[in-house]
C-alpha cells in the first residue's frame, strides 16, 4: 500500500499530510473536513480537493497542523494536501492546475509578520507628538 507523508507552513502553522489510498476521507486534527469549523477555513481547505474531484475521491487523507491561528492552519493545511495530491500521484498536470489556480497551493507563503519597533506600540505605529 501506497503511502506519501507531506507538509505545508504558513506563518507559524505547521501542517503535516499523510495520502494513502482509500475512499476519499479527509481528517484535519482527527476531525472530518465535513464537520470542519469555521467555515471559512473549511471552504479554503477543501480548494485542492474540488480542482482534482475524481482524484481526491480515490485516497483517504490525515492531516495534523498545530501553531498560528485558524485561517493560518488552514492555509498550511491546503498546502499539505495539495503537495501531498502531487506526490501520490507523481503528476505535473496536476502541479500545473495548482500553480494555475494558486501558486500557495504548492509553494509556502513565506510572507512574516514585521518586526515590532522601539519607537512605538507595534511595527509600523509611532508614539504620537502633541506639540506641533
Amino acid at each position: 500500500m501506497d503511502c506519501v507523508n507531506t507538509s505545508g507552513k504558513r506563518k507559524t502553522a505547521i501542517a503535516r499530510a499523510v495520502v494513502k489510498e482509500g475512499t476519499g476521507k479527509v481528517t484535519i486534527n482527527k476531525i472530518p473536513l465535513s464537520i470542519f469549523s469555521p467555515e471559512l477555513a473549511r471552504f479554503m481547505i477543501e480548494e485542492p480537493l474540488e480542482l482534482v474531484p475524481e482524484k481526491a475521491a480515490k485516497v483517504d487523507i490525515a492531516v495534523l497542523v498545530n501553531g498560528g491561528g485558524v485561517m493560518g492552519q488552514a492555509a498550511a493545511a491546503r498546502t499539505a494536501i495539495a503537495r501531498g495530491l502531487v506526490d501520490f500521484y507523481k503528476d505535473e498536470e496536476l502541479e500545473a492546475i495548482f500553480r494555475s489556480y494558486d501558486r500557495t497551493l504548492i509553494i509556502n507563503d513565506d510572507r512574516r509578520k514585521f518586526p515590532k519597533n522601539p519607537l512605538g506600540h507595534g511595527a509600523r505605529a509611532k508614539k504620537q507628538k502633541s506639540y506641533r
